[in-house]
């Protein structure tokens, strides 16, 4: 078998024993892998187990430090990130190809997460055999193909000779990258002792990404000249801010740039440019335009106030929004579901320290539910709001379960307006209209008197605030679930431009051949 795979590497079937014989009993792969996580500061891994990957998750669980979080399927591990770092460990091929939607999210959204798979035994490498969970061919690397697009690294472990040396390069490339990775380890290694694994792995110690220093001060006087000829400059902070480790940069001074590159207007571009540098560099460079800001201020326009519900009008969704702006606090986070709560969400003004997170580049709907419980489950201190529309809900409703298994103290808004608006506002059709569930009435059914959960169902603003009170109040320790009712035809403006830019654009005639 090829010793290498893309930019991965997956090495050749060799007989391990020899060199275990005199290993420590506690030095196994399994061992090693579960340091490692713990060491980059992942406290949580969340899998679905399979028969692949039992004896890893033995030896995972039995690290202190790491707390293995069971979800109700693949999908919903995937999305359930951890602080920093995420980690999921499935079964192949059919946990794998499950998970990979998910992957897929956190490759475009710059999210360093260790995608773990449990293999095949080394001796069914290179045999005839078909195995159960395959596609029905005698060789195993239709899963491995599958994932090299979608992950910037492709280990496949099948030998403890070099079993380190590849979990240590997966993982240091996921941090290097911010991508995810992929770890295929063989059903019967985690528990086997070998040398390698004997003493404590030296610390990971990345080599940080330096500016070119020329590059780096001709881009930052080509900016300080571009914003200083600017009548009306505009600053705006884009998704790639997180993923370049920016963020605190970029509250002092901002210019547009690029990961790893700056362009200036239609002129030269600066390459080997890292954005935390250029942002650090100008904002020694350029002063704050007091006059600019003033004029804002007085041109600026707030948005208006949504008329006061009457005594038992339906609810509208802007009022809604209204009494969640009302909640939010430097102890909350934000969960914005694709759909149209990408736009009202968007409209709070949070306050300082409220996280917030959304999936916009990738938006795969229901990546939600998977995200409030990772989320929740590694920042605790904060309880997290959750905007979800219900047919996001239906593809991801199972964890929560785990939710309430976790006992996690989330808020959940589910907006049931009986389709998939999003889609509706692109290219309406039957399609877009789907089964209304007693969603109340479903999570009722999954908490089954175990856990704290609290579900209510609200069709007017006095029942929203009487909802959002019992929340934040007497259940302030639960997990409470409110099912808002609105209008199908409720959305917001944004929404509804949005919608009609998509199918224009989708809609565009072939180019002439």
């Amino acid at each position: 078998m090829d010793n290498s795979v893309a930019n991965g590497t997956s090495s050749c079937i060799q007989d391990t024993h020899s060199s275990s014989i005199m290993a420590s009993p506690d030095a196994t792969l399994g061992r090693h892998l579960a340091r490692r996580l713990v060491e980059i500061g992942v406290g949580d891994v969340f899998s679905v187990p399979g028969d692949f990957n039992l004896t890893l998750l033995d030896h995972l669980i039995a690290e202190p430090k790491l707390k293995n979080i069971g979800c109700c399927n693949e999908l919903n591990a995937g999305y359930a990130r951890d602080r920093g770092v995420g980690a999921c460990v499935v079964t192949f091929t059919v946990g794998g190809l499950s998970v990979i939607n998910a992957i897929g999210g956190a490759y475009s959204e710059n999210l360093p997460i260790i995608c773990i798979v449990g293999g095949p035994n080394t001796n069914d490498y290179g045999t005839n055999r078909i195995l159960h969970h395959t596609i029905g061919l005698p060789h195993f690397s239709q899963e491995l193909r599958c994932f090299q697009t979608v992950t910037c690294y492709q280990a496949v472990v099948n030998n403890l000779e070099d079993a380190h040396e590849q979990i240590d390069r997966a993982i240091a490339t996921a941090l290097k990258e911010s991508k995810p990775v992929y770890i295929s380890i063989s059903c019967n290694l985690p528990a086997i002792p070998h040398p390698t694994f004997s003493r404590d792995p030296i610390p990971f110690c990345l080599s940080p990404r330096l500016s070119n220093k020329r590059g780096l001060e001709a881009a930052v006087d080509a900016a300080v000249a571009f914003l200083s000829k600017a009548v009306k400059p505009v600053m705006i902070g884009g998704p790639k801010l997180r993923a370049a480790k920016a963020c605190d940069a970029f509250r002092e001074k901002t210019l547009i740039v690029q990961p790893d590159r700056v362009v200036i207007g239609n002129g030269p571009a600066f390459g080997c440019v890292f954005m935390k540098d250029f942002l650090s560099e100008l904002a020694k460079k350029v002063k704050k335009n007091e006059t600019a800001y003033e004029n804002y201020r007085r041109i600026f326009v707030p948005e208006g106030t949504p008329l006061k519900s009457q005594p038992n009008e339906p609810l509208r969704v802007n009022v809604l929004f209204q009494h969640i702006q009302k909640m939010l606090s430097a102890d909350n986070a934000v969960i914005a579901e694709t759909g149209d709560s990408w736009f009202n969400c968007q409209k709070l003004k949070l306050p300082e320290g409220c996280g917030y997170q959304f999936q916009m580049q990738y938006g795969s709907i229901g990546w939600s539910v998977g995200a409030t419980l990772g989320y929740a489950q590694s920042v605790p201190e904060k309880r997290v709001i959750s905007c979800i529309g219900d047919g996001s809900f239906q593809v991801t409703a199972q964890d929560v379960s785990t939710m309430i298994r976790c006992d996690q103290k989330s808020i959940i808004f589910l907006i049931n307006n009986g389709g998939y608006t999003i889609e509706v506002e692109i290219h309406d059709g039957p399609y877009n209209v789907i089964k209304n569930w007693n969603y109340t009435g479903l999570v009722d059914a999954i908490h089954n008197g175990e856990g704290n959960c609290w579900t209510q169902k609200v069709k007017t603003e006095e029942e929203l605030i009487e909802a959002i009170a019992t929340a934040t109040g007497e259940k302030k320790d639960c997990l409470c679930f409110i099912e808002v009712i609105v209008h199908k035809d409720d959305t917001s403006k944004e929404l509804l431009e949005w919608g009609s830019r998509v199918c224009s654009a989708n809609g565009r005639p072939p180019n002439p051949q």
